[in-house]
C-alpha cells in the first residue's frame, strides 16, 4: 500500500504501467494516469517487456515493487533531455537501503538541484551534490579473453570503468527503446516455438542491447545525477532471492551481437555460475518441501 501510494505521488504528466501476473486480480486505482495490464505468463522478463511495449511516454523508467522514486523526478528528467537531447539515458542517484532498515524509506526526500546549475564532469571526485558525471557507453569493443575456454572462473577485468549495464532504475529515451523491442523479440526465438524461458530477467539484457544497437566507441550516452537520491532501493539478503539464470539473456546478446568480445566474456563468466544457481534452486525447493 505504501509503495503504491508513493508511486502515485509522482507529479507531472506521467503514465504508470502496472503489469500483473496471470491469475492475479488487478487492483482498482482511482488515478487516470494508471494503465493496468495482465501478462500472458508470469516472470520479470515477459511482464516488463509487455510494459515497455505499451509505454507511451517520451521517457521510460523501470521500477520494481521495492523501488521508491522521488515525487519530483519528472522535472529534472525533462530539463536534462532538453539540455542533452542526444543522450540515450539518465542515470538516477540511488540510495541502497537494507531491508531491515525500512524506516529510511519513510524519510522525506531531499530537493533535487536544477540541471542547469550542475557542472558536467568526467569524474565525480567526491562532489556528489554539484556535478553531473558523464557516463560513457559500455566498452563492448574489448577483446574476448580466451582463458574462459580453459577456466571459466577467470575474473573479469574488461567490465571495469564508469559505464552502466542494467536498465532498471534509470531513465531512457522511449523512442530508442521502442525501436529495439521487435529486434529483442526476434532474438528470443531460440528453439522454434519456445520464445519464453522462465527464471531470467530483462534488466541487463535491455541496458546492454540498447548500447549495442546504438554503439559508437567512446560515446557519452548518459549522465549520472548527483545527490540527494532520486531512487530508494530496498536491498535484501541475496541468498533469499529467487534463482535466476541470467546466462540465458547474456547468450541472447552474444547471438545478436557476436562481434563484441565484451558479450562473450560476460556469457562465459556467468556460465560458470549455473551449477551454484541450480544448487540454490534445489536448496530453496527443499526448504519449501522438507523431506521431498
Amino acid at each position: 500500500d505504501y509503495w503504491l501510494e508513493q508511486l502515485l505521488a509522482v507529479k507531472g504528466d506521467v503514465e504508470f504501467v502496472l503489469v500483473y501476473p496471470p491469475g492475479v486480480a488487478r487492483r482498482a486505482i482511482a488515478d487516470s494516469r494508471v494503465k493496468s495490464l495482465t501478462s500472458p505468463y508470469p516472470g520479470e522478463f515477459i511482464q516488463r517487456f509487455l510494459a515497455l511495449l505499451n509505454a507511451d511516454g517520451q521517457y521510460v523508467l523501470a521500477l520494481d515493487d521495492d523501488d521508491y522514486v522521488h515525487p519530483d523526478v519528472a522535472t529534472p528528467i525533462e530539463a536534462y533531455f532538453a539540455k542533452f537531447p542526444q543522450s540515450l539515458g539518465l542515470r538516477l542517484m540511488q540510495a541502497r537501503i537494507p531491508l531491515q532498515n525500512r524506516e529510511a524509506v519513510y524519510q522525506p526526500w531531499g530537493s533535487i538541484p536544477h540541471i542547469n546549475s550542475l557542472e558536467v564532469v568526467s569524474r565525480r571526485e567526491g562532489r556528489l551534490q554539484t556535478t553531473l558525471q558523464e557516463v560513457p557507453i559500455a566498452p563492448l569493443q574489448r577483446s574476448f579473453d580466451w582463458r574462459y575456454l580453459v577456466w571459466p572462473f577467470t575474473k573479469r577485468t574488461d567490465d571495469h570503468g564508469p559505464h552502466i549495464e542494467n536498465f532498471n532504475n534509470k531513465v531512457w529515451r522511449n523512442d530508442r527503446v521502442q525501436q529495439i523491442l521487435p529486434d529483442i523479440s526476434r532474438v528470443m526465438m531460440i528453439y522454434g516455438a519456445l520464445t519464453w524461458i522462465p527464471r531470467w530477467g530483462l534488466d541487463r539484457l535491455m541496458g546492454l542491447f540498447l548500447q549495442a544497437t546504438y554503439y559508437q566507441e567512446g560515446a557519452i550516452v548518459a549522465h549520472w545525477m548527483p545527490e540527494p537520491a532520486q531512487v530508494r532501493f530496498l536491498e535484501g539478503d541475496p541468498a533469499q532471492k529467487p534463482p535466476r539464470f541470467h546466462v540465458v539473456s547474456d547468450g541472447l546478446l552474444v547471438k545478436r551481437f557476436p562481434q563484441y568480445g565484451y558479450f562473450w566474456n560476460l556469457f562465459f563468466n556467468k556460465l560458470s555460475y549455473v551449477p551454484r544457481i541450480y544448487g540454490k534452486m534445489l536448496r530453496q525447493r527443499g526448504k519449501k518441501h522438507p523431506g521431498a
